[in-house]
């Protein structure tokens, strides 16, 4: 073999020994990177593992301690309401130096006076308060006068203080005379002692209150059974806001107007829609308006209520009415009561009567009612030292150690 020819191939093994170099490091790079790849992926996969994982251990964590607050609260409101028992319990049996009484439960006062028949055989006297109290003393309106009639008889409620009975005859007479009023159909004023009326009012029970019909006395004087019969017509308009034009008339603002001059009435209640309808009659002369206020019902008639007697005790007067005329947001706010329809309770709810233990100890008197005496129920309970430690407890400590409590603002 020529020179030239083992020249040219050892040149071309030795192209091939490095072509295969080449190939195997190219080879190496490539493992190389794709090996730094898979580990980089698995370092990221194991990062955000244990970031989820921190996160749901920073949530249970967040619910643990909710619910330990939770319990906190609710532990802190068992504590305070067992101490709060355990106070009341403690008050209940607090020593005492006799026995521990009951007695029964007190009547309710409609029950006595409204059977009674006559009044008192005393000195005219009010007792108590226009809703609380009874009437010593009282006096009859008569049942017929040249300017009145009373109304609804069978009920025996023309009675009242002889305050009452001498207004009420003194403002049928000015009123028909000097206002020209047909006269006066006079309704409930009082029982014959006063107190609770077995219906149809909180109020008349002192002898200072009377209703007085808006419709004028008939030219004839009315039966017995008229008068419990005839119908005491409304003056206000089916709006409850104004009144029937048919109905109202000058003439009821000047009676209005003519009762309110007295200085002895303290006030006059009267329907929002009548109170309306006198701001807009009265003119520029409106200071009589301060006593008339608005009141629910009294859409028929109007309620006068007299002040107590002077020099007299125990009658618990009715505060002065206010300066104003009460034509203004007073009346604006009834008036926005009167649109808004009434929603009944269905069961309606009922008041509890007034019993005479809540009257005034002399309206016991008048109608002989005797209180029985307390039933004693077991001796008096022994004395427990309010420094006395219980077995088992530790002592509290000093008054200036313990925390104070604030209430927070609700």
């Amino acid at each position: 073999m020529k020179q030239s020819e083992r020249d040219g191939d050892h040149i071309k093994m030795e192209r091939q020994r490095w072509i295969h170099v080449v190939l195997l490091c190219v080879g190496a790079i490539l493992c190389l990177s794709l090996g730094l790849s898979v580990a980089d992926a698995k370092k990221h996969k194991k990062t955000q593992q244990g970031v989820s994982q921190k996160a749901e251990a920073g949530k249970a964590k967040s619910k643990h301690a909710s619910a330990r607050r939770k319990g906190s609260l609710a532990k802190a409101k068992a504590a305070a309401l067992a101490k709060a028992k355990a106070g009341t319990r403690r008050k209940r049996s607090s020593p005492s130096t006799t026995a521990a009484t009951a007695g029964p439960p007190s009547p309710p006062a409609r029950d006595l006076f409204g059977t009674q028949k006559a009044p008192s055989p005393l000195a005219a006297r009010a007792i108590g308060s226009y809703v609380r109290g009874c009437l010593a003393g009282g006096q009859a309106l008569p049942v017929d006068g040249p300017a009145w009639q009373a109304m609804r008889l069978s009920r025996n409620r023309n009675w009242g203080h002889p305050k009452l009975v001498t207004f009420v005859e003194k403002l049928a007479s000015d009123s028909q005379k000097i206002d020209h009023w047909p006269g006066l159909l006079v309704g409930d004023m009082a029982q014959p002692m006063g107190g609770p009326m077995t219906s149809g009012h909180a109020s008349h029970q002192i002898g200072l209150d009377a209703d007085i019909w808006l419709k004028p006395m008939p030219p004839k004087i009315l039966t017995p059974e008229e008068r419990e019969s005839l119908s005491a017509d409304t003056v206000v308009a089916d709006d409850q806001v104004s009144v029937k034009p048919d109905v109202w008339q000058p003439g009821h603002v000047q009676l209005l107007k003519r009762a309110s001059s007295y200085p002895e009435v303290a006030r006059i209640f009267v329907h929002p829609a009548i109170k309306k309808a006198l701001c807009q009659a009265a003119g520029t002369d409106r200071h009589w308006l301060s006593k008339i206020r608005p009141w629910w019902g009294h859409n028929y008639h109007f309620h006068v209520r007299l002040t107590c007697p002077a020099g007299v005790s125990g009658c618990d007067d009715q505060p002065a009415a206010a300066s104003d005329d009460g034509c203004g947001k007073e009346l604006d706010s009834w008036l926005k009561r009167m649109k808004t329809p009434v929603i009944q309770k269905v069961p309606p709810v009922q008041r509890a009567p007034i019993t005479m233990a809540q009257l005034p100890a002399e309206c016991s008197k008048l109608v002989g009612y005797q209180p029985p005496p307390p039933v004693p129920m077991g001796p008096p309970l022994p004395e427990r030292k309010s420094g006395a430690q219980t077995a088992g407890q530790p002592a509290a400590p000093p008054a200036e150690t313990q925390p104070v409590k604030t209430k927070g603002k609700s």
